[in-house]
């Protein structure tokens, strides 16, 4: 039976309503009336009035200009890894077509959508490598039009070096907006720039919530709540390591979960003096990660690595590491998760900045149910059907019985028509 040592998530996230309405009101007003509601928005909630959110060109290369030559040359390693694992997913989609009886072809192409709006959050932290993630993987995917957007930081605009980024990754289109009004523009339109078919990218509750009611109007990504991390560890692993990623991944915000499951109780004990004393001491961001840690960390120890797993699993942690002597076998068992992370090197910072798998990626259990973000998500699986009068004949019978027998006797009839 498995023990806590601490407890603090899963806390309950619920749907505050004072947030559903703000989020439903943005909306209805900038459908109805336009670019004049996302002025007004922009200008009360970011104090933003710009002539244009379109970003202009001598923008983004006065950007260019605030990013030193060592800071280009990581982004572009960052960006080349992003491009290249997407590639390789890619190259696995391959189109189909098999004949399944004489005079019956059937296929699938994979088609990429026309046009995506791609999200890059610039709250208390300017997610630069977020601009790398949802614009580079939508052009891999040969989506036609990526519009980036962000929101603007003390007044001045985007970024620079996230604007900088944002055109690296081959944005086509980049406005400066922030929030519900940056996802009411994408998905309605704003100035010259049409809607968009799909919006992609994280933010805060305000921004989850427009992306769980814009759906439909457009597509979405994933609704993802507040950052989390796991790990499985033994007495084989560095308890101040594990401490340290645990704290890493709860700088993100004063509600980020963190999961140790050890299969040791004494090594969750050291776990736990190992996080105090770097809070006592260097983490550099502790205001943050210190509440996060207090309200949201929890130590689970389990009597046996299939009760670890079991535990893991039911969590379905966005992101989760593995420090054991059994790295392989945790690796084939687990089932619910985000991205996994084998082994004492793989931090959970090298994914979300620069190895090149995608830092998008499920929160609050969604991991039971889907991935992330790759780039299948900018591509529709699109089917087929060829038949010849032989092939049709073949499957007229069968088509017409089962409609008649759920009384749609007009696609009865169209069935019966090939059969002359």
């Amino acid at each position: 039976m498995a023990v806590h040592l601490k407890t603090g998530w899963p806390q309950q996230v619920e749907r505050q309503q004072e947030v559903i309405d703000t989020v439903s009101r943005i909306l209805r007003e900038v459908e109805h009336e336009g670019e004049p509601a996302i002025r007004r928005w922009s200008a009360q909630l970011d104090g933003w009035e710009p002539p244009t959110f379109v970003v202009p060109a001598e923008r983004i290369k006065a950007a260019a200009e605030t990013v030193d030559d060592e800071l280009a040359e990581q982004l572009e390693f960052a960006r080349s890894q992003v491009e290249r694992f997407a590639r390789a997913q890619r190259d696995t989609m391959q189109d189909l077509e098999i004949e399944t009886l004489p005079g019956v072809v059937l296929g699938h192409r994979h088609l990429p959508v026309a046009k995506v709006g791609s999200y890059s959050p610039g709250g208390r932290y300017p997610l630069i490598a977020s601009s790398i993630m949802t614009v580079t993987v939508p052009k891999v995917a040969g989506v036609d039009t990526v519009v980036a957007v962000a929101p603007p930081r003390d007044g001045q605009g985007i970024y620079g070096p996230q604007l900088y980024t944002m055109d690296l990754a081959g944005a086509d289109v980049i406005l400066c907006l922030g929030g519900v009004q940056a996802f009411a523009a994408l998905a309605f339109g704003v100035e010259d720039v049409a809607p968009v078919d799909l919006v992609v990218g994280a933010g805060n509750a305000y921004v989850a919530e427009a992306k769980r009611q814009l759906f439909g109007t457009v597509g979405i990504d994933l609704l993802a709540g507040p950052t989390e991390v796991a790990v499985i560890a033994d007495e084989t692993a560095d308890p101040r390591l594990v401490a340290a990623d645990l704290l890493g991944q709860a700088e993100h915000g004063f509600n980020s979960p963190a999961l140790l499951v050890t299969t040791s109780h004494d090594f969750g004990t050291a776990v736990i003096a190992e996080v105090d004393r770097w809070l006592g001491g260097d983490w550099p961001t502790v205001e943050v990660a210190g509440t996060a840690w207090r309200e949201h960390g929890t130590v689970v120890v389990c009597e046996s690595r299939e009760e670890a797993v079991q535990v893991s699993d039911a969590y379905a942690p966005e992101h989760l590491e593995v420090q054991t002597a059994h790295d392989d076998w945790y690796a084939a068992n687990l089932r619910n998760y985000g991205s996994l992370f084998i082994g004492p090197e793989a931090t959970v910072a090298f994914s979300d900045k620069s190895i090149g798998t995608n830092h998008v990626l499920p929160t609050g259990r969604a991991a039971r149910y889907t991935g992330g973000l790759w780039v299948g998500k900018f591509l529709k699986t699109v089917t087929y059907q060829r038949l010849t009068p032989a092939g049709a004949r073949t499957i007229a019978p069968s088509t017409a019985a089962i409609a008649d027998a759920e009384l749609m006797y007009g696609h009865a009839l169209t069935a019966r028509l090939r059969l002359n």
